[in-house]
């Protein structure tokens, strides 16, 4: 009769325990998340930090010459190609392509065009679709866009090595359950690779799709990678040498208008 009536005393004790013990239990798992996300933060603060602070966050527009690389299966073609990109934040892109330039590429909002010796013609969709996908996931964008949205959950996943650099490594979630994972150098805090995560609409099979980022120079107060790396599933794909970097330029007002220089073409 004792030994029933203890058991009844333990199991109600036990009920009356298990949800505080569960309560216990979700307040140091939400407590060790804060503080995750919290170091998450410091590190992209640090490479913002790094990257030239508030003058980066206000950059009106950048402009990069160099030449292009492109490979097959991770075997480079032969040659490279000239190339001037130009970006005002946040969907202002202009690319011109051959020494001549006579290959003027746009990509504004949401759409793309080609301007050429036969006039303006819409980009290709899987061109824009590609360019659009790697807009959408620059580290700009994770900076600007993802990282002020309060329901972007940041992730701290600690070091790793990228390229014989250390580095630290966090993930951004958007609500949308989009991800952006950015590499920064422990030392100089700079980036030193972004990746995403993207399923192809046609075949339905997932691809990454990484940039990684060397031989920082700084120009105007700027650190910027003179060598960016582009990789699709761990194949390199394009490389990118930079030569010349202009930040913050006057532009034409007709700039970014592919009407305006389809009419300045000579055919």
């Amino acid at each position: 009769m004792r030994i029933g009536k203890l058991a009844t005393i333990a199991l109600a004790a036990i009920a009356i325990a298990t949800p505080q013990a569960m309560r216990t239990q979700t307040q140091a798992t939400g407590d060790a998340a804060q503080k995750n996300a919290q170091q998450a933060r410091e590190a992209l603060g640090a490479m913002v930090k790094a990257l030239g602070g508030q003058a980066w966050l206000d950059m009106k527009n950048e402009m990069q010459q160099g030449h292009i690389a492109a490979f097959f299966h991770g075997d480079p073609d032969l040659g490279t190609e000239d190339l001037f990109e130009f970006h005002e934040w946040p969907d202002h892109d202009r690319i011109e392509v051959t020494k001549h330039r006579d290959v003027v590429e746009f990509f504004v909002g949401r759409q793309g065009w080609e301007v050429t010796y036969r006039g303006k013609k819409p980009q290709d969709k899987d061109i824009v679709d590609d360019f659009l996908r790697r807009r959408d996931h620059s580290i700009e964008m994770a900076v600007k866009v993802w990282l002020k949205d309060p329901n972007t959950i940041l992730l701290y996943e600690g070091e790793h090595m990228s390229e014989r650099h250390l580095a630290v490594q966090v993930t951004m979630i958007s609500p949308q359950n989009d991800a952006i994972t950015i590499l920064m150098d422990e030392q100089t805090h700079l980036p030193l690779a972004r990746s995403f995560e993207w399923r192809d609409p046609t075949y339905h099979d997932k691809n990454t799709d990484t940039e990684e980022y060397d031989d920082y120079h700084v120009i105007d107060g700027f650190p910027t990678p003179f060598t960016v790396t582009r990789l699709k599933n761990g194949d390199t794909v394009r490389q990118f040498y930079l030569t010349h970097v202009t930040f913050n330029q006057n532009l034409p007002a007709d700039f970014w208008d592919p009407d305006a220089e389809a009419r300045k073409v000579k055919r």
